[in-house]
């Protein structure tokens, strides 16, 4: 759909510079042909429906006055509530936060939970901080971006450095300038202020499940199959174990400290262990070292990016000799990429599906909290996987009638769903 001349377009409509925002807008770009009549409103997808930009001072433990830049990005809300991490990162900027917003926006339609997309981000680096000044850095985040927050407006959750107890200061935050307790206001919750079981785990458990669909539409044993994974937090961590006790040989694994190979499989408890008490795997034993763009180079039948956005570029896809990559972090393969892969017959299990298991779980945790009832660890598990291999199939099907890639598909899937509802819902006023 062609665009008013009268009008000029936004800045952030410009894909050429603008980072893992523009990387989406190409995304729009390559579903929007089979989108048939629901094209006419594809612009909504590319504009942000809210964007928040705040100033967070904060006093330091040594009475000096710092101020950090804070984001609340809601994509999209045509299905329901933004839902949506917080990260803490010295990199953090409005292109990627409202990238990230548009993938959520993307993920919930495409495993059809009733939520619409949002991200929020403060860019510091948390390791300079101390706990007492984290919490009044969280706290004050908290207030500023206050008046878009809300159960059934948006719903924070943990993301790249921010973790349970950073949800409970938001939850305490929020609560207290309601004047009252608002457990849905945040997931990823300790479960004493209505966490859901599960939920840490959430996110690395659908990448093992998808993980194991695709491997079998791709004829690959899980027993037996080599398996790399960038990352070890619980995403990387979490997708290790489980392959890892299915029997699999995860053979390589790279965090921020380095990056580590075997070739008959790591044992992966005992890297776990070890990188929870030094902060990292550098110098875990029984393990060679290796160059961090050897990694990349490495033979295995799964590729797990699991790390952070554009891992996975025009510099080493060509490079890559997996069989199947399955993108447990968001965004971690441009656009070249992805092109790069699928003409190599690489499948690509995208993000907005693979890693779609931690909002999985939000959800479910945000049902128990309005519900005040909970489930067991077992119920929730079933009910993930259920969810997790139903979207799969879903899009597989779509890509099957399409001939497109999976990532296409998913886009093709939930596009439709939102603007579906943008559609039906209509304009107001």
């Amino acid at each position: 759909m062609s665009e008013n001349p009268k009008h000029s377009l936004p800045s952030y409509l410009d894909a050429k510079h603008l980072g893992p925002w523009g990387v989406y807008l190409e995304q729009v770009e390559r579903v929007t042909p089979y989108l048939g009549k629901l094209s006419k409103w594809v612009e909504t997808l590319k504009r942000p429906k809210r964007a928040l930009i705040v100033d967070v001072p904060v006093e330091l433990d040594d009475g000096t006055i710092a101020h950090f830049e804070g984001y609340r990005v809601q994509h999209n809300t045509s299905r329901g509530p933004g839902k949506g991490g917080v990260r803490f990162h010295q990199d953090v900027t409005l292109s990627e936060v409202m990238a990230l917003s548009a993938w959520m926006s993307v993920k919930a339609a495409a495993v059809n939970l009733p939520f619409g997309g949002a991200k929020g981000g403060v860019r510091l680096d948390p390791h300079n901080y101390s706990k007492a000044e984290l919490e009044r850095i969280t706290r004050r985040y908290t207030s500023e971006i206050g008046v878009i927050i809300g159960p059934n407006k948006d719903i924070p959750a943990p993301d790249v450095n921010t973790n349970a107890q950073t949800m409970a200061w938001m939850m305490d935050t929020y609560s207290m300038n309601e004047g009252a307790t608002a457990t849905g206001v945040v997931t990823g919750k300790p479960i004493s202020l209505g966490g859901s079981l599960g939920r840490v785990e959430a996110t690395g458990r659908g990448v093992y499940v998808v993980g194991c669909e695709a491997a079998r539409d791709a004829g690959i044993p899980i027993n037996g199959a080599r398996i790399v994974i960038q990352g070890f937090g619980n995403v990387g961590g979490t997708a290790a174990r489980l392959f890892h006790d299915a029997g699999a040989k995860v053979i390589a694994v790279q965090d921020h400290t380095g990056s580590i190979h075997n070739a008959n499989g790591l044992d992966i408890p005992a890297v776990q262990a070890y990188a929870l008490e030094h902060d990292g795997i550098a110098g875990v034993a029984n393990a060679e070292v290796i160059a961090p763009e050897d990694f990349w180079t490495l033979e295995t039948e799964l590729l797990i990016p699991a790390a952070l956005e554009s891992q996975i570029n025009k510099d080493n896809a060509d490079s890559i000799r997996a069989k199947v990559v399955i993108e447990g972090a968001n965004g971690p393969t441009t656009p070249e990429a992805d092109d790069i892969l699928v003409s190599k017959g690489t499948l690509v299990v995208p993000d907005v599906l693979a890693n779609a298991g931690g909002v999985t779980v939000s959800y479910f945790e945000w049902v128990q909290d309005f519900s005040s009832f909970f489930w067991n660890e077992a119920e929730i598990n079933h009910r993930l996987e259920a969810i997790m291999r139903s979207a799969y199939s879903s899009v597989s099907a779509v890509a099957a009638e399409h001939k497109v890639s999976q990532r296409t598909a998913a886009f093709i899937t939930a596009c439709t769903r939102i603007l579906e509802a943008r559609e039906v819902r209509g304009l107001y006023p």
